[in-house]
């Protein structure tokens, strides 16, 4: 056999074996689909008053089910596919495994500017208002953590150390908040914290038709997302602007956990675990990634806001908690995962 024959049959494997890759990832990609909508319709079923399928038609539902359950339902997949998918874009554009919306302070700048909307206005400010307070936070806190990894000498590990110190200090003023503010704000301000679907209702469930612009966009750029993620000097040999997409996609990523924040307050890990979760399971192109970001992030939060809202019977426990509560492990283990502590 030749030269040219053996990468003739090099090239035609490779077509082969990508092919077949892309074919494996669809599937899993449908079945996780499948996954949501099962969950989707035992999470409207669940409850103090279970109602199966059958009975969604009834009186007892119309107030059960469509009214109180399925704007939740729906609240909490596009909370939970807009941290999924942000964290995914961030690993990316900072380089670093260990990005998060939460971990690097980006959710609590949302919640400082909602705070401060809050004291500025009581409880007169409209909650469109109060998510454009929100996105502010988050999109200040996320140009900090660009400008500050592009300054030379800055590795990823120091990067992920400032945006923890970010989130501290954004914490801290939340914490001075909270021992000023009275009876009524702090209600409010806990609720921000520890991050929960308790009171969303139709009035408050139209913000998530906010996330879904951001949303399809962002998943549709997993070819860009690709260039960004190997390095600054690959990106523009291959004609990408950095600058520009950096830009953009962090005025993307602010609009989807601005709009989470101000819809459900703090709702950590999802950001960090999800995309980790499908890397494991052998989705690693963002051409998929990010879509399956997409429906197994709504699908992460969806168990979780289901187990919160049925594990104690006469008490809701807030979703955040769940979601840190299993997430933290994952943060460990993942850390000791890294060869010696660097997150790359």
């Amino acid at each position: 056999m030749s030269q040219i024959q053996a990468e003739e049959v090099k090239e035609t494997s490779f077509i082969q074996l990508n092919a077949n890759k892309k074919t494996v990832e669809n599937i899993k990609l449908i079945s996780m689909v499948f996954v949501l909508a099962l969950l989707f319709i035992f999470s409207l079923c669940a409850g103090d008053v279970w109602l199966t399928p059958a009975q969604w038609l009834t009186p007892e539902a119309e107030l059960f089910i469509w009214n109180l359950r399925l704007p939740r339902v729906l609240s909490v997949i596009g909370v939970g596919a807009a941290l999924a998918l942000s964290g995914a874009v961030m690993q990316a554009l900072f380089n670093n495994s260990l990005a998060d919306p939460g971990l690097l302070g980006v959710s609590n700048g949302a919640g400082v500017a909602v705070v401060m909307a809050i004291f500025i206005s009581g409880n007169t400010l409209h909650l469109g208002l109060l998510s454009g307070f929100a996105i502010g936070g988050a999109m200040v806190i996320t140009l900090l953590l660009i400008l500050f990894s592009l300054k030379q000498g800055i590795n990823n590990t120091r990067l992920l150390l400032f945006g923890m110190a970010l989130g501290i200090g954004c914490s801290a003023f939340m914490a001075w908040a909270f021992y000023f503010s009275n009876n009524v704000d702090m209600r409010k301000i806990i609720a921000w914290t520890l991050g929960g679907f308790g009171c969303i209702d139709w009035n408050e469930a139209w913000l998530a038709l906010a996330l879904i612009p951001a949303i399809g966009w962002l998943s549709c750029q997993g070819r860009v997302v690709n260039i960004i993620a190997l390095n600054e000097l690959t990106a523009k040999q291959l004609g990408v602007n950095i600058k520009h997409w950096r830009i953009l996609l962090v005025l993307f990523i602010g609009w989807l956990v601005g709009v989470s924040v101000a819809l459900a307050g703090m709702i950590g890990f999802i950001g960090f675990v999800v995309p980790h979760l499908l890397r494991l399971w052998g989705i690693t192109d963002h051409q998929r990634l990010l879509p399956g970001c997409v429906v197994a992030g709504a699908t992460v939060l969806l168990a979780s806001d289901t187990f919160a809202r049925l594990a104690l019977a006469s008490a809701e426990i807030p979703t955040g908690v769940v979601t840190a509560t299993f997430g933290a492990p994952v943060f460990i283990w993942m850390l000791f995962r890294i060869p010696g502590g660097a997150a790359k």
